[in-house]
């Protein structure tokens, strides 16, 4: 996994360049901390950060072969197969490294070569000879990427950060900006910072002198479902299997994530038998809380205490199982939180858990490069309880926002609710989602419904999850892989009819039955569990204090944020602070270290 920047300017570049390019690339070192490279040419500038996973001495990028530059994030897991066709057409390569595969297939099909590609990326080519420059992304947006229009033509970069050390752009926050990180509607073009858009997933940009356009080359669709359920068990036992252990090839170590829920559970118990064939024990990690176990308090999203689950899980499988254990007090240190709001560029996250996130993908560099994730699973297989609550499902907007209620909203100041209009811009959007969504002829009620939560899971909710996993795992220079976002995957479950998803009248029905074998029985039968969090009185107090603090120190934050709301939350005995509150504070918290990190210019 790498960091990608750069810029093409057909006016030609302007003096200086080299010096910017190197700052734009040297802001995504901590994606990249094993080399860094930079081209030039006439009319373009590539930058690159190098995190080495495959061909450790031949994969140096920007890669230049004959008239094509390439400066490449992410995997290619279907490389090999890519490479023996490209051979067979008369293409040499010098390389092991899936990058000189991108660069060849573009050679071979133009930007055709996207609809070829089984993987995360996001990668920039300029072909010298024609002019052209091209931007692609993966299908489920897995890997990120972000461009701005310049005089003369584009900048692009892996995060907006890079973007804003290129002399035309600044970090600038408008209103619509603003409405973005108060809605929580997880929009994928707009951005928090006016100006800079984000490529969506499945989608290329071609830039030449004749001007820009954006095609996509893949969307969620639905087909007829043929297969019964003994089938589809059948069918996503064998997607799931081929997803995971294609995703196993690593030059550097390997491991992980095992919450002791069924999706981290499935996919470590794949990727350590495809190991263990080799002769290799996989390790795999999970993280609690010095105080979890004494004090663990249920809420509406965590029903039960994830060490035993994962601690039995790994004995089961047979991994090499650590617990990274965190003293709640590191969740307050401002170094780390600051680290945190740094690396997403954005305020909105979710506290705590982003910075034990952080911490935890730091102990685990230590020994690994690479970690496989159970991330989407619930997206994929239906595992929220919005699929399976009345409330939800009658619900007419977005279901997250039922659980990120006003508790746990950021408290808007009233001077901007006139001119932010949430409600309104929420109710607009949802409209626009559900209108993209895809429907078979003849659907009754039950499956025309659950085709929207799916599409609106997927489509939306999915992205911020891949966005906090790709933010705060690259900051630590570990690569993070997700199984469950192959797209042939996808596609198969998003067209199982409810009937057959749901069977047996819960969460991940067909994951569950996919699983036997796998995972130990209580694992199996264990309900949804979210990701962690401290339960701390003390951590209460001190969020309270650090809220305190940031609103004392910035009329910024204070023209923001409605103190109103705010203060019988500060006022509330730390034992006594619900999670919706506890959020909101969070949310005060962040974005007063990101106005301090990032310094934005903000219009309204």
């Amino acid at each position: 996994m790498c960091g990608i920047t750069g810029w093409v300017c057909y006016h030609g570049l302007a003096d200086g360049s080299a010096a910017t390019l190197r700052a734009m690339t040297t802001t995504l070192t901590p994606r990249g901390p094993d080399a860094s490279g930079v081209w030039l040419s006439r009319q373009a500038a590539f930058g690159h950060q190098r995190l080495a996973v495959l061909d450790i001495e031949g994969g140096t990028q920007p890669m230049v072969r004959e008239d094509v530059v390439l400066t490449y994030s992410g995997e290619i897991y279907n490389h090999h197969e890519l490479r023996d066709e490209l051979r067979r057409r008369g293409h040499h390569f010098t390389t092991r490294s899936d990058t000189e595969v991108v660069l060849r297939a573009y050679q071979e099909w133009g930007d055709a070569m996207a609809d070829r590609l089984v993987g995360m990326y996001a990668f920039a080519i300029w072909d010298e000879t024609k002019r052209h420059l091209l931007l692609v992304r993966d299908r489920l947006g897995v890997k990120p990427l972000y461009w701005s229009a310049i005089d003369g033509g584009i900048a692009f970069a892996s995060e907006p950060k890079a973007l804003f050390e290129h002399p035309e752009l600044e970090p600038t926050v408008d209103t619509a900006g603003l409405r973005e990180a108060y809605s929580l509607l997880f929009n994928t073009g707009p951005t928090l910072w006016a100006g800079v858009r984000e490529l969506p997933p499945g989608t290329l940009l071609s830039l030449t002198p004749d001007g820009r356009r954006e095609r996509t080359y893949w969307q969620l669709e639905v087909h007829e479902h043929t297969d019964d359920r003994d089938a589809t068990v059948a069918k996503v036992t064998e997607l799931l299997n081929a997803a995971t252990r294609s995703q196993v090839e690593a030059d550097v170590p390997l491991c992980s994530l095992l919450s002791g829920g069924l999706d981290s559970t499935v996919v470590t118990a794949l990727a350590a038998d495809e190991l263990g064939q080799a002769g290799t024990t996989l390790r795999s990690y999970a993280v609690d809380y010095s105080d979890q176990a004494e004090k663990f308090t249920g809420d509406v999203l965590r029903t039960g205490h994830d060490t035993p689950f994962a601690t039995e899980a790994g004995a089961f499988i047979g991994t090499e199982h650590d617990t990274v254990v965190l003293d709640p007090k590191l969740l307050l240190d401002p170094d780390h939180r600051a680290a945190v709001v740094a690396c997403r560029d954005s305020p909105i996250g979710v506290g705590d858990m982003d910075t034990s996130l952080y911490l935890l993908f730091g102990r685990i560099r230590e020994h690994s490069t690479v970690a496989l994730s159970g991330e989407a699973a619930d997206e994929v297989f239906a595992g929220y309880p919005w699929f399976h609550t009345p409330r939800a499902i009658e619900a007419t907007t977005f279901p997250w926002l039922l659980v990120t209620d006003d508790e746990a909203a950021m408290p808007m100041h009233p001077d901007l609710a006139p001119v932010l209009r949430i409600g309104e811009y929420q109710a607009d959007t949802y409209t626009d989602a559900l209108a993209a969504v895809p429907h078979l002829p003849g659907e009754d009620a039950v499956e025309y419904r659950q085709r929207e939560l799916q599409h609106l899971s997927l489509t939306r909710w999915l992205r911020q999850l891949l966005h906090r996993k790709d933010r705060l795992s690259m900051a630590r220079g570990l690569e993070v892989r997700v199984p469950y976002c192959d797209h042939r995957l996808v596609e198969y479950a998003f067209s199982i009819p409810w009937q057959i998803k749901a069977f047996d009248g819960r969460e991940k029905s067909v994951l569950r039955a996919a699983a036997r074998g796998l995972a130990p029985e209580s694992v199996l039968m264990r309900p949804k569990n979210h990701y962690p969090a401290t339960h701390h009185p003390d951590y209460n107090r001190g969020l309270q204090d650090l809220a305190r603090a940031a609103l004392s120190g910035s009329d910024t934050l204070r023209g923001l944020v409605d103190e109103a709301k705010v203060k019988p939350v500060l006022d509330c005995a730390p034992e006594k602070l619900a999670w919706g509150h506890r959020l909101r504070l969070e949310r005060v918290v962040d974005l007063g270290l990101w106005l301090d990190h990032h310094r934005p210019r903000i219009t309204l």
